[in-house]
């Protein structure tokens, strides 16, 4: 069976959730809370989210809107163990 690499969780948030709020990178840290470079890392797969990061998530779109923290970490956890699992760099 070959498993395939699971997508960095920026990814989803870049590709699906801004554009379906209708919000730029800049706007969107606004609501975060966090720097629109620090978003921008996270968008691009250069950094993780962290625990933070995760609950930031939480309170932005809200548990109903798929804004649960540990879903987001746990998409993180999936794509830091399978890159680990494969021998690439986290």
């Amino acid at each position: 069976m070959t498993m395939h690499n699971p997508p960095h969780p920026g990814e989803l948030l870049r590709d699906d959730v801004l554009p379906a709020l209708g919000l730029s990178v800049t706007a969107a840290a606004r609501e975060l809370g966090v720097t629109r470079a620090a978003l921008s890392r996270v968008l691009h797969g250069h950094a993780s989210i962290s625990p933070e990061m995760a609950l930031r998530i939480e309170r932005w779109l809200g548990v109903e809107r798929g804004g649960r923290a540990e879903v987001w970490a746990g998409m993180q956890l999936d794509y830091d163990l399978w890159r680990a699992r494969h021998g690439q760099a986290a």
